[in-house]
């Protein structure tokens, strides 16, 4: 097979890499900041932590969305998107593009299993937003999936 080679990752590179990061982080702010004021008396936030990503969209309570954003979207990469700190960078970059959007009770749906699931959840309350309900929408299956074949000898 052959020698393996362990990279090992510099300061240097993890400091470029933090510095990445966070500027996606301030550029996605700072985007959709603009337009007119809005009032959202009730409002939802889905946030859908699988073991890959963190989703976190803002709807009106019809469903038309009103801002999202993602650990992808803001510079992270592989394991690192489902972090709990990756969820609560993703919280803090959608409140800063709802800054001109006055947000009344909001109802939050929890999807997935993954690390930044209660994370997200945390810096919301952290945040100030006024959260009337929590639920978990995970999905669960009823049944599973058909059994083996007995085995023939």
């Amino acid at each position: 097979m052959g020698k393996k080679t362990v990279m090992r990752e510099t300061g240097e590179h993890a400091l470029q890499e933090q510095e990445a990061v966070t500027s996606n982080i301030q550029k996605a702010g700072v985007a959709a900041s603009h337009g007119p004021s809005k009032h959202l008396e009730k409002a939802r936030v889905y946030v859908n932590a699988s073991y890959n990503n963190t989703l976190i969209c803002v709807t009106n309570e019809k469903g038309d969305m009103v801002a999202w954003s993602s650990s992808g979207s803001l510079g992270f990469k592989g394991p690192k998107k489902a972090t709990p700190y990756a969820a609560t960078s993703v919280v803090d970059t959608l409140l800063q593009k709802l800054k001109k959007v006055t947000l009344g009770k909001v109802v939050v749906f929890v999807r997935g299993i993954g690390g930044g699931r209660e994370a997200a959840v945390r810096a919301l309350i952290n945040q100030g937003v006024d959260i009337a309900a929590i639920q978990d929408v995970t999905s669960i299956p009823h049944n599973g999936p058909r059994p083996v074949k007995p085995r023939r000898v």
